[in-house]
């Protein structure tokens, strides 16, 4: 079909042809590769494109829902002011909000981003965090560098993300039964906001406002939404080495934790309706598998070619239910090949995380289920005996043997000879270590298991898929053999 604006083109497909030069379309995030030029193709043939071109991450198979509000829906908007973005590739850049005050309780019922005219392929994602509520004002003042050292420390207790948006994203509807609650004590008063622009050809005197529009409403729904983290604690002692195709992590929402709170909180089970899966740089693929006395249930979330650069709430089939006794583990695969050294958990992209953000209702008490993994056991494998105790310095520096002596334990791993073989094998070792289980409320006070030691559980490692059927339909999509896409090509007069 074409119009004055579009032309729409409509190809079908099989799924899963079975076909080793084809790629089985699933619901892992699809690179989408368009080309075009400008004018219809003529008896020689289509036209070369040119720099007509490009490509796009999508969920072919798991679109966002889009809601249509009526236009009376009331919302404010978190948006940065005249944000100056420094001729440089990559900048985050981090403003403190409060949120309007309510006279009483509202439902934000969806978010949707707003991009500065012009400023499309500037601004690649956003991340909105929850913090703390103990604040005076003066932290609003002016926006900060994210994860720089001069970072004001408040951004620090911005932790828990309540919504993403990525390039390409459109927004983000709760759905009808459930919404994000505002204006009671327990909902957030600072929100953080974390763009991230892009700028690779270094472009100068950018100055950007954009961020999100929140719509709200009185008519409250039967739910409140809550945010759980779980996966791996980001701390240093999540390790990957280097030269490593596939390295694997894992954190774990431990049976233990989510049997205390939630037997406090809701015997019932808790029911998660979409979630966001995160890594960084070397992330190629997360799993968020779920586990119920021992069995494996289905995978609550996957997405086996993760692209950093398109992160966003996938919306869940159909609701799942997590029970007390239930347990989840966040499974990552990372690719080091082209790093000569480690590679740590930590905030910045270089470094990595492991992380599955489950929006779920009814709201309860309990932010953050994740692990971390022993950290002398992961030391001992590089052959270290001895550290200085008491720990006064961070990192740690070792005592014994002496390859390694006043080193940290950070240049110690460095400086072990890692191989391929050595990786395969420490990665053995690390999925099998005691870990310590991270389980907190809001504002950072923290359930009694919090600090424990817990084994993982023994579990089959890797996820095995089940496998794929030539030519057989989706269940998901209704018996539908083929996969319709529609490609819009937006050709503006200005051409």
């Amino acid at each position: 079909m074409e119009n004055s604006t579009h032309t729409i083109i409509e190809f079908t497909r099989e799924l899963h042809t079975c076909d080793i030069n084809d790629k089985s379309i699933t619901e892992s995030t699809v690179r989408v590769i368009w080309a075009y030029h400008h004018e219809d193709v003529g008896e020689a043939g289509p036209k070369y494109h040119e720099s007509s071109r490009g490509t796009k991450s999508l969920r072919l198979l798991n679109p966002e829902k889009t809601n249509v509000l009526s236009t009376a829906v009331p919302y404010f908007d978190l948006v940065n002011q005249n944000v100056p973005i420094p001729n440089k590739g990559t900048t985050y850049w981090c403003q403190m909000f409060k949120i309007p005050m309510l006279q009483e309780k509202h439902h934000v019922v969806k978010v949707k981003p707003v991009i500065q005219r012009g400023h499309e392929s500037l601004v690649h994602h956003i991340l909105l965090y929850q913090c703390s509520s103990n604040f005076s004002d003066s932290v609003l003042d002016h926006g900060h560098e994210c994860y720089h050292p001069n970072m004001p420390d408040a951004f620090l207790t911005c932790e828990t993300v309540i919504f993403a948006w990525a390039i390409g994203g459109e927004g983000f509807s709760y759905p009808p039964h459930v919404g994000l609650s505002l204006g009671t004590p327990l909902d957030p008063h600072y929100v953080l906001l974390e763009v991230h622009y892009d700028n690779p050809t270094y472009k100068e005197g950018l100055i950007d406002n954009s961020g999100l529009r929140l719509f709200h409403t009185t008519d409250i729904r039967k739910y409140d939404a809550g945010v759980i983290e779980a996966g791996l604690w980001v701390s240093l002692f999540h390790t990957i080495p280097p030269g490593l195709p596939d390295f694997r992590s894992e954190g774990h929402c431990t049976l233990e934790c989510l049997e205390e709170a939630l037997e406090v909180e809701k015997p019932s089970g808790i029911h998660v309706f979409a979630v966001l899966l995160h890594a960084h740089l070397a992330g190629r693929g997360i799993r968020l598998r779920h586990f119920r006395k021992g069995e494996e249930m289905g995978l609550l979330a996957y997405d086996d070619d993760f692209d950093f650069n398109f992160q966003e709430f996938q919306y869940l089939k159909e609701e799942r239910t997590i029970l007390p006794g239930d347990n989840l583990i966040t499974e990552c695969r990372y690719n080091t090949k082209d790093r000569s050294r480690m590679t740590w958990g930590g905030l910045s992209t270089r470094n990595e995380m492991c992380l599955s953000y489950l929006l779920y209702y009814p709201r309860i008490n309990l932010t953050r289920c994740a692990s971390i993994p022993d950290i002398m056991e992961q030391l001992q494998f590089i052959g270290v005996k001895e550290i200085y105790r008491p720990v006064t310095t961070w990192p740690f520096i070792i005592k014994s043997p002496k390859q390694y002596k006043n080193l940290s334990f950070m240049d110690a791993m460095n400086k072990f000879k890692w191989t391929k073989k050595e990786g395969l094998a420490f990665n053995k070792l690390v999925l099998s270590l005691p870990v310590n289980v991270r389980c907190s409320k809001t504002d950072n006070a923290e359930w009694s298991i919090q600090g424990m030691t817990a084994l993982p559980p023994d579990i089959e490692r890797p996820y095995k898929a089940e496998p794929l059927v030539c030519g057989a339909s989706s269940t998901s999509l209704h018996g539908n053999v083929s996969l319709e896409l529609l490609l819009c090509f937006v050709v503006w007069a200005a051409h």
